[in-house]
């Protein structure tokens, strides 16, 4: 993973509207995300997306969630919304993964869910394509579209995982459960989309600056605490 070494990454996922991109910007988000899933609360088409990524273009990364997109698709939407980063957040294979990042020259990062310590075990193929590793909380069994829909996973989890495989997190994430989320997990970044919202798809100006501000101060104690 060539990406891996940066330093701690705080993305705010699923951005619609211009003033809570505007939020995530001024409160210092790393990665933005814009989601391309249309069974999502968070969808935004690239028409919409457009103007979203432009106002993020230079100040943070802009990062292009897909589910099960054919290269096809994923080539339109690079050429009209021209995205930092690629999110695979489908079922995806590694050879999917590495086809998708050979074709588009783009960093990308697979999602992966995890309800149970079995579900770790899939870790190490994907680190070996993609860029970015984001664990993220399974969707309950009848779930419309993919992702944590807000609940958070047993994070002591990931004890089990490689120490030397830094990753992101993502599931149920909020501006209170952040500090001990990135405490116990020792995370490289976090991912919040729902955390922040007053309802799906609705997000929260305050909500995203007191998010940020809780994972960069967790962020720091973590590193004071150096390695497990």
């Amino acid at each position: 993973m060539t990406h891996q070494a940066d330093p701690f990454a705080v993305k705010i996922c699923g951005l619609s509207t211009s003033e809570t991109m505007a939020a995530a910007l001024a409160a210092g988000a790393d990665m933005i995300g814009l989601n391309f899933h249309p069974r999502s609360p968070r969808f935004v088409t690239p028409e919409q997306a457009r103007p979203l990524a432009e106002m993020a273009r230079g100040r943070a990364q802009i990062v292009a969630l897909v589910v099960d997109f054919d290269l096809a698709r994923t080539h339109d939407l690079i050429d009209r919304v021209a995205p930092d980063w690629l999110q695979l957040h489908g079922g995806e294979s590694p050879a999917d993964v590495a086809e998708i990042k050979a074709a588009t020259g783009l960093p990308v990062m697979k999602a992966l869910g995890v309800a149970a310590a079995g579900d770790l075990s899939i870790v190490p193929a994907y680190a070996a394509v993609a860029d970015r590793i984001l664990l993220d909380a399974k969707p309950p069994k009848d779930a419309a579209y993919p992702g944590g829909h807000g609940r958070p996973f047993d994070w002591t989890l990931l004890a089990e995982l490689d120490p030397g495989l830094p990753f992101m997190l993502s599931g149920g994430l909020d501006p209170a459960n952040v500090t001990d989320a990135i405490r116990i997990a020792r995370p490289a970044g976090v991912d919040v989309s729902s955390g922040v919202e007053t309802a799906p798809g609705i997000k929260d100006i305050g909500r995203i600056g007191d998010f940020i501000a809780a994972a960069r101060r967790a962020a720091q104690d973590l590193k004071k605490a150096g390695p497990r």
